[in-house]
């Protein structure tokens, strides 16, 4: 049997190791380990005792040639951070060709032009999830089916609908427009940069700092002189101990908007912890704020993330 898949991303020749275990593109590592731990369990031989052999030939190269590489190249850092930065250059790729984004199955047209993307997306992945190893001759197929489901919901998370209508004509106001503030980028909901930011808010609040990162060094990619990015950025250095780099971000912040208040709160600590590096071991109390006790709430982060989604 041919495991051979020819639509959704795997016709861009690209391997899409989330629809091989559907699960979101953005799942995390637990959610994907504990899928992948189904999955396992199914197709393992002791779990087939009356099926046939061909069967069970069958059962062991899925799990050989397409569930294990797609679990270890989601949960090892560094080959899942490389992977997330191809799939997100994906996704804006594919807004860009003209003709990308075909799909064959009336749920991927369903989401290309459904008001709430997000929740449609989020349970027909765990609505197929359910079946998607039951009948094994079909699993390429579901595969391609849930493919065809990512695809459309990078190209709509990049900032495009496949079906959008024509824009709006902007009413004019005759009252003098406000003075824009020098150096922000805009932040209008199309702002693809907007959705990397919006991505690494909803990492940061998991503790998911890597993957958050790899966002914002996206987002700078697009909006290099976005004074939040920076400042987001510079917290993710923070949280991980890296005070040179969350100074350089936080330094561009504020050069971008002298009244960013997390830079304005946080670069004098860093500052004075960087001075008092060399020799001491008390860094992180300086950054911290010596003599507190630790902020159950989450800190800055709780502070920052911990309330309503915008």
């Amino acid at each position: 049997m041919s495991l051979r898949i020819d639509s959704g991303l795997f016709k861009y020749d690209f391997i899409d190791h989330h629809a091989v275990l559907c699960v979101p593109v953005d799942a995390d590592v637990k959610d994907i380990r504990k899928r992948y731990l189904a999955i396992a369990r199914r197709l393992h031989p002791d779990s087939n005792n009356g099926a046939s052999a061909a069967q069970k030939q069958l059962a062991g190269e899925l799990l050989s040639k397409l569930v294990n590489p797609a679990y270890e190249k989601l949960t090892s850092e560094r080959s899942r951070s490389e992977y997330m930065i191809v799939l997100a250059q994906m996704g804006k790729r594919l807004v860009q060709e003209s003709g990308s984004g075909e799909v064959n199955t009336d749920l991927a047209r369903q989401l290309a032009s459904s008001p709430h993307m997000d929740h449609l997306y989020r349970a027909a992945i765990a609505k197929i999830a359910a079946t998607q190893y039951d009948s094994l001759q079909q699993v390429p197929q579901v595969i391609a089916q849930v493919s065809e489901l990512n695809l459309i919901y990078l190209m709509r998370s990049a900032g495009k609908s496949l079906t959008s209508p024509p824009p709006t004509p902007v009413k004019t106001n005759t009252a003098t427009p406000p003075t824009p503030t020098p150096n922000k980028a805009p932040a209008n909901e199309d702002s693809i940069a907007e959705q990397y930011l919006r991505r690494a808010q909803t990492l940061i609040a998991k503790n998911q700092f890597t993957q958050a990162k790899v966002e914002l060094q996206d987002a700078l990619k697009l909006e290099p002189k976005n004074s939040r990015c920076h400042s987001l950025i510079a917290l993710v250095y923070l949280k991980q101990n890296q005070l040179k780099m969350a100074k350089i971000h936080f330094d561009n912040a504020l050069k971008l908007d002298p009244h960013d208040q997390a830079a304005l709160d946080w670069k004098p600590k860093i500052d004075k912890a960087l001075g008092q590096q060399s020799g001491n071991s008390q860094v992180a109390p300086s950054v911290n704020g010596a003599g507190k006790q630790p902020d159950k709430s989450g800190g800055l982060f709780g502070g920052l993330f911990g309330g309503k989604k915008k």
